[in-house]
């Protein structure tokens, strides 16, 4: 039978990279992040993905580290307060 679930509120931590925070952004995913020249790579749990200009970077619920593109991160969560 198909049911409908609500995602159970979670408060994250993330950083948008805009290019010139880079600095910023390894300090905060530590050795998960590789540098490239236009891109970030970042490994997660599902394995590897690239980051561009613009896209958070959001340390999960475990830990890990994930980008995501800033339509979909807006979509997803406020800023608390």
């Amino acid at each position: 039978m198909i049911q409908k679930y609500t995602k159970r509120p979670v408060t994250i931590e993330a950083i948008q990279w805009d290019g010139h925070n880079t600095d910023e952004i390894t300090t905060f995913c530590g050795p998960c992040c590789i540098v490239k020249n236009t891109y970030l790579i970042i490994q997660t749990l599902e394995g590897n993905h690239m980051a561009h200009i613009g896209n958070y970077i959001i340390k999960g619920i475990k830990g890990e580290f994930y980008p995501c593109k800033p339509d979909i991160f807006e979509k997803t969560y406020m800023k608390v307060q």
